[in-house]
């Protein structure tokens, strides 16, 4: 810094600070500037002396200080607003200083057990919430100086705000914890001083921040930084006070002494920017060059400063990101100086100069960087084993997803074999420095296992190389493959566990810095934020201390199993309450009128999210690795309970037993009693897994049980200790430990009844533990207060009913008048203590004690007069009447009890009120109806009494709000209310013509609030905010796991069908974004919304498919993937965000390539997910695609073949290829029959039946095109015949596996297995006429006729499809539709012209006609008539008239064909009826297409210069993208591609020619147009369509040609894959078809700009079909390289391995010496390399 200063101040000679000056101001005066001389003497004394010397130096200083407040501009609404943010954040910081004067006082506690662990959580948690506050202070500290960087204009001062009031809260919450812990730590001697002491201090230092960057203080850069400073040291005298200072100080030093080189680095490009300003001719750009050095050294300093304040908190990610992003602006500081440089000055070696200093400083700034991220990503150094398992796990993977592909699986083989050996020869290092022999050889042995499996791999591996196209060599290596994956876990299980969960425990730290913002959000905008957000947060804070717990136990022991087990149970359980708690605070962010506040919350809300999925994942596999051993860990944490237990009763009877903070004896009351019947519960459930003999739903059970024990134990110790009776608290505890005894017996019980599974005793001893356990719990429950005088009343109300039960009742002693009374009264009283029973029941105990007492004491008076008046009926049935009712009213009495007592055990138990409320309206009917049986001869008499009484039972509920009657009638009113928009409609029948419009404008609303929605995803995307797109990536990945999902409409198979689809579309967007990350970043938005809407797509089809898989582990397999891919497209989507808002940061784009590598990674495993759910239908999924891709191609056959330029290569003739063509397809018949049989049998069947015919088909189509080749360009129109027969075979073919697909599974009377017939029947015919059109084809007396027959039944086909009830997947416009139907016309004419000649050849070039003519009139009128905006009545129309055209076409094709069998006059009359007929169907469709239309109508302008001006200009874009490829490799001249050359290379030569080719093709057309123009054959008025098209196909070739072309750059680069050159290829090959068919329709075919067109097609054609070939062979040749072999013997195996490694390490060697000699030829001056030589060897 200080060179830098110093640089900088030599400039001040050069530069003039202008300051504005307002002097006095006063009158003016009015005189002449014109003085009288004045004549002086001279000196007295004689004449003056004069020295000669020199003037000293120039001396240059600089005077800091504050420029004068009245010369400042106004402040602007944004600096006002901060000015009240500070101003607010100031007090609150004031006041947390003035709270840190003293620390809490905290109620006596005990010196049990679990009082001393009380006081370790409490200050565990004070320690980690104080970490994660501080971390937030110094990352808003860091984000603050981030922000106030630049020119004070171009400052984001709501971000200042909100990273302001970030630091305030935290501070805030931060003193409330340092004062608890400070009290905690008393017990050391002044600890508790020294942090309160370092907390003031850091106060301090945030009130020095906040003055400093106050708008309106204008303080120096300087000071900024320095407060900064200050509150770093702060932070990390507070954390080491507290114990809590990050442990790494190596990495910390480290850390410094990097950012140090970074300035010294910068420091030094000043100088050479120095120097090129000195040499700067214009002012303006010498002055820019100053600017940009000055900003330059700025940043750096702000780097520095930066580090300082993160270094103590580095471990936080968001301190982490904020030191990344200063690191960026150092980036883009540099960036600016060397341009500012270039463009100053022509000197090259003063530009030399400044370049190698740039990249000094950009290599120092990676360092720095990557020292970061490695910390960021890793959280501690990488283990020895983490690497190398890590590959194995991914590559198995791949090579499970690879099936079907044996060179992929080989390439990945080899992958496996060294990841192995890495591994292997770990182990045995760890083996020798191990000192327990017993451990020693432990290892020796797992690696020998390891080198077993690897031997295996790799012979397997062998065959598959060797015998490519042999399934069962493949199967037999993915089953080595498994092999070693299962030897793997076993060999390095604690290192795989220990890394989940240290990565479980980065996402916790990831997330409580922004759980605290929110808490204090909540609490410091009470008034404003919803009340829900209120609740969730403190939902969320009674899940911390357990999640606190969990970290702690699991930092301090990292192989203690039930410490990680701990922390994977409150990961668990804090999901959900986190989730509804981001969900609240979105909905509460637009009611916050603080912008910066509102700015906060949102930005809290989306980040939380964001780590809330990361912890779900993070959960998942660390369940899934550490699970298994659930059961152990149970049982220990029951016997650690029972052990806490036992030492509370020794402190009971100490009499020091004391209750923790908070505990009262009501709550632990409630608590226990709640509790119990959670533990009730999950034994229940454990019983039942334990008896299924599921083993993983046992451990989980296991957990919850003990979980809830834990739980109850707390409870039973709080109640013991809040007890003032010894007695009473010793028989809680002892009751409490019987069911801890019980509960362990329990779990021991059922692990073994899991080891001997269908064991009839060990069930039975099973259901005894279960069934002493439950006793235990009703008397630990019994044992609470007040339940022993529920249990007291109920044993007095049984033993008085006893006296219901005589034969004889005794004699009456009073008279009937007085009995009659005595009821009445008693009666009275026992109603009124019912009601007292209620409303003890929601009191303390001693009110329920009290009350059940009273009411048992009423019931034996008010039973005792019931049976004196029942002694006085005068009727053996009165008096049977009267001892019944009796006997209700006991009943009645003993339910309200036992409500009552359920009720004050859990008040939040469900039904428990209104079950009370029952109970205690029973006791009040059962009274009434024995005081009217007895009272009935005094009229009105009853019913004032019934009144009386019911008011009486009523009285306690007005009093109670809360009670199910109030809430039940308040919900009918609820109901009542919501309906009145409903009769808004309904009641007014008058204004009934409104609804309609009502019902429109509403929808019309919504469909404007969705596009706006998408207006704004798309306009935040393309500038790169993209914090919306990763929330909604987040809210996807949630629902994933958000309970059942509502019921399946389909199958397995439909979700896995639309997985795989949008699984594919974001892999394939996954590669375009890495491609147009170096050509195109401004399009990367785009793709990175797209990403998001397919992975919302995804994660719902998802959640469908895990609920119907089968087993449920492949759904939990499924879903697990899928919330993977959903953080990988998370990542991919905030780098394309990073990048879009710095094109030019070459990390971005470094980043953005391996997130999309890592996506396209994650997809493949999604992929293997699906298919290990169903084999046989992934493998139909996978063969439809590749029948998909080989249509495809046939089409593009077909337009080479129609525009003439099908030529074969050699001389041949179909002869050679009729066999071959025969017995292919017989071959593709048999697969079919499999392909059918395999609906009903296996998965493994299915698939390789779907594997088989995709793999005849494409053999079939092969052989076919060979055979329309070898027939020649002459008669292009059986060549389409040919085509088009076996393109018929694979679209059924296409309709068959989907059909089987569908059937797969199913009975065989189920709809689908129609279908499957049906589609089989269809697969049959179009082979059958395959071969028919094969044998006739050289026949030409009968192939117009066959032909015909073939497109007759092509048609029906393409009839039904349309018929069916399929939606399609796009719509066209009414234009596009009315186009198609003009090819109807044009076949008709054909045909009836056809039938009239009976020539073969009009026959057959009407068949070709007619097949395409009416398939694309289908396919558009379907997709048409379903557009959106088309209503239902015109869709019908449109789908009638279609159906209707199709039929009389086909009854015209077949009138052609009665003709050419008996070609009479009456018959070729026909031939025009049957035409008029389809014309008018034609009619039809146009009227319904111009209905559809609208009025709108297009009328081009000029088409004959548009199409020439496109055509130009697509030539142009070609040969751009030509001269992209030349300055890759630059050749003499495009050339045919070498298959010597290496893979690059051939792509390179390959790009090129088709490069050049297509240039050519598109100048030939435009040559070809021009033509026709001046021929007269192309008018204005009749043909712009045609003209306008030829364009549009220029333009579709330029664009497929430039696509290839960044894919052959993508490729060589290593960022795209081969397939996605074969399918830029094969599009630039389709859409030149295109062009050719439409420059032939008009053209003369003998010209010569016809010639040179067809010329430039075939080299089109060529050179494609080169490309193709060069990278399909790339994709299995690598597998053809040396294989290693691997010896078997674990000795030599070993020593082979060193072997190798010893030659990898000599070579690396070897090659470091190199580059370092590099180095210093190029490079003596400096230290490090330059960035262009740092390019070259990325």
């Amino acid at each position: 810094q200080l060179v830098a200063r110093a640089l900088i101040n030599q400039w001040s000679q050069e530069s003039t600070i202008l300051q504005q000056q307002f002097n006095r101001v006063g009158r003016v005066e009015h005189g002449s500037v014109a003085l009288p001389g004045i004549i002086r003497s001279g000196s007295i004394g004689g004449p003056d002396t004069f020295n000669v010397g020199t003037m000293p130096s120039a001396q240059q200083q600089i005077t800091t200080g504050q420029m004068h407040r009245g010369h400042m501009p106004p402040l602007s609404l944004a600096q006002q607003a901060l000015m009240g943010t500070i101003n607010s954040s100031m007090q609150a910081v004031q006041q947390a200083q003035a709270d840190l004067g003293h620390v809490d006082n905290l109620p006596p506690l005990g010196h049990d057990l679990a009082s001393r662990v009380w006081v370790q959580n409490k200050v565990d948690e004070s320690k980690h919430e104080i970490h994660s506050q501080v971390d937030a202070i110094t990352a808003g500290t860091a984000s603050v100086v981030n922000l106030t960087a630049g020119e004070p204009t171009e400052t984001d001062y709501t971000a200042v705000g909100c990273a302001i009031t970030t630091i305030s809260s935290n501070l805030t919450e931060m003193s409330k914890g340092v004062k608890l812990l400070a009290a905690l730590m008393d017990d050391e001697v002044g600890s508790g001083h020294k942090l309160m002491g370092a907390a003031r201090m850091l106060a301090g230092a945030v009130s020095d921040l906040l003055r400093s960057v106050e708008p309106a203080a204008a303080e120096p850069r300087q000071t900024v930084l320095t407060a900064a400073g200050s509150i770093g040291q702060a932070s990390g005298d507070l954390l080491r006070h507290m114990g809590e200072g990050e442990t790494d100080e190596k990495f910390q030093d480290t850390l410094m002494n990097l950012a140090k080189a970074v300035a010294n680095a910068a420091a030094m490009l000043v100088l050479k920017a120095k120097n090129v300003a000195q040499v700067a001719e214009d002012t303006i750009l010498q002055n820019r060059v100053i600017a940009a050095a000055t900003q330059c050294a700025l940043s750096t300093s702000q780097l520095v400063a930066c580090t300082k304040v993160v270094s103590p908190t580095i471990s936080s990610p968001v301190c982490q990101e904020q030191l990344v992003e200063a690191g960026k602006l150092v980036d883009r500081s540099v960036e600016t100086c060397v341009k500012a440089c270039r463009s100053a000055s022509d000197d090259g070696e003063l530009l030399k100069q400044v370049g190698a200093a740039a990249g000094v400083v950009s290599q120092a700034l990676s360092d720095l960087l990557q020292h970061v991220r490695h910390y960021a990503s890793c959280g501690e150094p990488i283990g020895r084993y983490d690497q190398a398992t890590d590959t194995i796990m991914n590559v198995t993977e791949n090579i499970f997803t690879s099936m079907g592909d044996a060179g992929e699986m080989v390439r990945q083989a080899r992958v496996l074999a060294q990841a192995t050996s890495d591994l292997v020869n770990a182990m045995r290092s760890d083996a020798e420095a191990e000192v327990d022999v017993d451990n020693s050889k432990k290892l020796l042995a797992a690696a020998k296992l390891l080198a077993d499996a690897t031997a295996r791999m790799v012979e397997a591996a062998k065959g598959a190389a060797a015998y490519p196209e042999n399934e069962d060599q493949q199967q037999r290596l993915r089953e080595a493959a498994e092999g070693l994956r299962v030897a793997t876990n076993a060999a390095a299980q604690n290192a795989i566990k220990k890394k989940l969960v240290n990565r479980l425990e980065v996402s916790h730290r990831s997330q409580h810095a922004l759980i605290f913002v929110l808490f204090d959000l909540d609490q410091n905008t009470t008034l404003l934020l919803e009340f829900p957000l209120q609740q969730r947060c403190h939902a969320v804070a009674d899940s911390i201390p357990q999640l606190v717990q969990g970290m702690r136990s699991s930092q301090a022991q990292p192989e203690e199993l039930g410490a990680q087990l701990v922390l994977i149970m409150a990961s668990q359980s804090f999901l959900q309450p986190g989730s509804k708690m981001v969900t609240s605070a979105k909905s509460a962010v637009p009611t916050v009128a603080d912008q910066a506040a509102a700015m906060q919350l949102g930005q809290c809300a989306k980040n939380l999210a964001t780590c809330l999925a990361e912890l779900r994942t993070a959960t998942q596999k660390a369940h899934e690795a550490c699970g298994p051993l659930e059961i152990d860990s149970a049982l220990k944490t029951v016997q650690t309970l029972k052990s806490e237990l036992q030492d509370a009763k020794m402190s009971v009877i100490d009499g020091q037993l004391k209750p923790l903070p908070g505990e009262t004896l009501e709550r632990c009351a409630q608590d226990l009693g709640s509790t119990s019947k959670a533990v009730g519960s999950s034994m229940a459930q454990l019983l039942t897994c334990a008896a299924q003999g599921n083993e993983h739903y046992t451990g989980v059970a296991a957990r919850e049980t003990a979980q809830a024990l834990r739980t109850l134990a707390q409870a039973a110790r709080g109640v013991a200790a809040s007890t003032k009776e010894p007695q009473a608290a010793a028989a809680m505890l002892d009751s409490a430990q019987c069911v801890m005894e019980g509960s362990a017996m329990l779990i021991h019980e059922a692990h073994q009844a899991l080891v001997h599974p269908g064991d009839a005793e060990s069930q039975q001893r099973l259901a005894q533990v279960a069934k002493a356990v439950s006793h235990s719990l009703n008397n630990c429950v019994n044992c609470l207060p007040g339940q022993k005088d529920v249990d007291m009343a109920l044993r007095s109300i049984g033993e008085a009913s006893k006296k219901l039960l005589v034969d004889i009742l005794p004699p009456c002693s009073k008279t009937f008048q007085e009995a009659q009374t005595d009821l009445n009264h008693t009666a009275a009283e026992l109603n009124h203590s019912a009601g007292e029973v209620v409303h003890s029941s929601r009191g303390t105990s001693s009110q329920l004690a009290a009350a059940s007492g009273k009411f048992s004491q009423d019931f034996d008076e008010f039973l005792d007069a019931g049976i004196e008046m029942a002694g006085h009926t005068q009727s053996k049935e009165d008096q049977i009447q009267v001892i019944g009712n009796l006997k209700n009213i006991s009943m009645a009495s003993s339910k309200l009890l036992l409500a009552a007592k359920s009720l004050s055990v859990d008040p939040g138990a469900a039904n428990a009120k209104n079950l009370l409320a029952v109970a205690a309206r029973a006791v009040t009917e059962s009274i009434n109806q024995l005081i009217t049986l007895c009272t009935q001869q005094a009229a009105g008499q009853k019913e004032c009494d019934n009144a009386l009484r019911e008011l009486e039972a009523v009285r306690g509920l007005l009093d109670n709000p809360n009670e199910p009657s109030v809430m039940e009638n308040s919900k009918v009113l609820g109901e009542s209310m919501a309906g009145i928009s409903q009769h808004c409609k309904t009641g007014d029948v008058v204004a009934s013509h409104t609804h309609d419009a009502i019902s429109e404008a509403a929808q019309l609303m919504k469909e404007a609030v969705d596009d706006i929605m998408v207006t704004l995803n798309e306009a935040a995307s393309e500038v790169g905010m993209v914090g919306g797109m990763v929330e909604s990536i987040a809210e996807s990945m949630g629902r994933l796991d958000e309970g059942t999902p509502p019921e399946p409409e389909g199958s397995f198979v439909d979700y896995q069908t639309t997985m795989v689809k949008f699984s594919k579309a974001i892999a394939i967007t996954a590669q375009e974004m890495m491609t147009k990350s170096v050509t195109c970043p401004e399009e990367l938005g785009g793709l990175a919304s797209q990403v998001t809407v397919d992975y919302g797509q995804l994660a719902h089809q998802g959640r469908l498919a895990a609920a119907t898989a089968e087993p449920e582990e492949v759904g939990f397999q499924i879903r697990t993937r899928v919330q993977e891919l959903g953080h990988g497209c998370i990542y991919l989507v905030q780098k394309a965000g990073a990048l879009q808002l710095s094109p030019t940061d070459s990390f971005s784009k470094r980043e953005l390539i391996e997130c999309a590598r890592a996506v396209t990674e994650k997809v493949s495993l999604v992929l293997s997910a699906l298919q290990a759910g169903n084999k046989g239908t992934q493998a139909c999924i996978t063969a439809a695609s590749a029948v998909s891709g080989i249509i495809a191609d046939l089409d593009t056959t077909i337009m080479f073949a129609s525009a003439g330029t099908l030529n074969p290569e050699n001389e041949e003739s179909f002869a050679d290829h009729r066999e071959s063509i025969l017995k292919t397809a017989k071959a593709l018949v048999e697969d079919t029959k499999l392909l059918v049989a395999g609906a009903a049998s296996s998965q493994e069947k299915l698939a390789h039946a779907a594997q088989s015919s995709a793999k005849t088909i494409t053999q079939l189509t092969e052989v076919v095109k060979l055979g329309a080749t070898s027939m020649g360009s002459e008669d292009p129109e059986t060549q389409v015949v040919l085509i088009n027969a076996v393109r018929d075979v694979a679209k059924a073919l296409a309709e068959l596996i989907g059909a089987t697909k569908c059937a797969a599974g199913k009975p065989a009377d189920d709809p689908s297995m129609y279908q499957l017939k049906s589609a089989a029947k269809v697969m049959v015919t179009n082979v059958t006429s395959l071969l028919k059109t094969v044998k006739a084809v050289e026949d030409e007396a009968t192939r117009g006729t066959r032909a015909l027959e073939a497109t007759i039944e092509c048609i029906k086909q393409e009839l039904t499809v349309f018929q069916s009830k399929d939606v399609p997947d796009k719509s066209t416009t009414p234009e596009e539709f009315i186009r198609m139907t003009k090819g109807i016309t044009i076949a008709t004419a054909k045909a009836v012209a056809a039938g009239n000649s009976a020539q073969q050849e009009d026959v057959i070039a009407t068949a070709n006609l007619s097949r395409k003519a009416i398939s694309d009139m289908l396919t558009t009128c379907k997709q048409a008539a379903h557009h959106p905006e088309v209503g239902e009545e015109l869709r019908s129309r449109a789908l009638q008239y279609g159906s209707e055209c199709t039929n009389g076409y086909i009854n015209l094709l077949e009138q052609v064909l009665q003709v050419l069998q008996k070609p009479t006059l009456e018959q070729k009359q026909q031939l025009a009826i049957h035409s008029k007929h389809v014309a008018a169907c034609v009619t039809e469709l146009v009227q319904t297409a111009e209905a559809m239309k609208g009025s709108e109508c297009v009328d081009p302008e000029d088409p004959t210069v548009i199409a020439e001006t496109e055509l130009l200009g697509a030539a142009a874009s070609i040969e751009a993208a030509a001269k992209k490829l030349e300055q890759l490799k630059p050749r003499a001249k495009p050339k045919q591609a070498d298959e010597t050359l290496d893979f690059e290379e051939q792509i390179l030569e390959a790009a090129k020619s088709i490069a050049a080719a297509t240039s050519a093709l598109v100048k030939s057309a435009s040559a070809a147009q021009r033509e026709l123009v001046a021929q007269g054959k192309v008018s204005l008025c009749t043909h712009s369509h045609w003209m306008m098209g030829s364009g549009h196909r220029a333009r579709m070739v330029a664009a497929a040609t430039s696509n290839l072309c960044e894919a052959a750059n993508a490729s060589v680069q290593g960022h795209a894959s081969e397939e996605k050159l074969i399918s830029s290829a094969k599009q630039v090959a389709a859409s030149t078809a295109q062009l050719l068919v439409a420059c032939k329709v008009k053209a003369d075919q003998d010209s010569e700009a016809m010639r040179r067109l067809q010329a430039a097609g075939n080299a089109v054609k060529r050179a494609s079909d080169n490309l193709v070939k060069a990278a399909q062979k790339a994709a299995f040749d690598k597998t053809e390289d040396d294989s290693v072999v691997v010896k078997t013997k674990f000795v030599g195996g070993i020593a082979q391995i060193i072997a190798a490694q010893e030659e990898m390490l000599r070579k690396e060697r070897e090659l470091e010496e190199a580059r370092k000699k590099l180095a210093q030829i190029r490079q003596q001056q400096y230290k490090f390399l330059p960035s262009e030589l740092r390019e070259d060897e990325g």
